[in-house]
């Protein structure tokens, strides 16, 4: 048997999020595995890396699979994409180390939300951010976000139907960047609790309307109750653009930035850097 490691692009917009629903063809790893058990001609199952939600995009979602089947990568990402719908597309396969987890080798993952704030709604590219017409300080929400950065107990920022048994997380970092009417929350944690992207980009909504304080996310955080924190963003703002794993996982590309921030988001366009 060999363990391959594979990279995904995926439009979530047409799909109840990464994991196999009882509807087919309504998410995404049934399709995923269809297509590659084509190219092998016998049953294929993935896991991967982290599960999005109904409606969440991703440049960067890492699975692996095991196969006795032999088949030269271009077979796996190429071949595959034959297979997929337009919007899922293969990036990359390449074989890895027998114990190598898409899951639980991966250090870090890491998320884009995407704000449009401006007057009027969008035509182009709606489906890949949420308009917001209430004019945003970004230095408040920048500012509120900083106590979201380190380890923290996450219950308040999580969704209440999470079922993972420990809600603390560490937090890497949380950044904002602004060019013209595009905001995007940088967020990258060793890993995330349910709708915990989304209601944290709702919550620093609130702050950057003036709704809340500063002050408030960290006393949202310190009470561990979600009823307290903002509401949950919309779905389709939210991008998975990268994956860590050790530097002895060598692996093609593992962080990608959504089509939307291509040539956008870049640190020195940062506006509001981590206080």
């Amino acid at each position: 048997m060999t363990r391959w490691a594979a990279c995904i692009e995926y439009q979530g917009s047409n799909y109840y999020g990464w994991q196999t629903q009882e509807i087919e063809g309504k998410s995404v790893q049934p399709w995923v595995e269809r297509a590659l058990s084509k190219i092998a001609d016998r049953p294929i199952e993935v896991v991967c890396a982290g599960r999005t939600d109904t409606g969440v995009h991703a440049t960067v979602q890492v699975v692996h699979f095991d196969t006795d089947v032999e088949r030269p990568a271009r077979a796996w990402a190429l071949g595959g994409n034959t297979h997929l719908p337009d919007d899922i597309s293969f990036i990359w396969a390449v074989p890895v180390a027998d114990d190598f987890s898409a899951r639980f080798s991966a250090r870090w993952r890491r998320y884009h939300y995407v704000f449009q704030n401006s007057t009027t709604r969008p035509a182009i590219a709606s489906q890949h951010l949420t308009h917001v017409h209430n004019r945003l300080d970004l230095s408040a929400m920048a500012r509120a976000a900083r106590v979201l950065e380190g380890v923290h107990d996450f219950t308040s920022l999580r969704s209440s139907a999470c079922q993972a048994p420990n809600p603390v997380r560490d937090m890497h970092f949380v950044r904002l960047y602004q060019l013209g009417s595009l905001i995007v929350i940088d967020v990258q944690a060793n890993a995330f609790l349910h709708h915990m992207v989304r209601n944290i980009a709702g919550s620093l909504l609130a702050v950057g309307k003036g709704d809340r304080t500063v002050e408030w996310l960290g006393d949202v955080l310190q009470a561990k109750d979600r009823a307290l924190a903002g509401v949950t963003a919309a779905a389709n703002g939210l991008h998975l653009v990268g994956v860590g794993y050790e530097p002895s996982v060598v692996l093609p590309e593992t962080l990608r930035f959504p089509p939307l921030s291509v040539g956008i988001v870049r640190p020195e366009n940062r506006v509001w850097p981590a206080f």
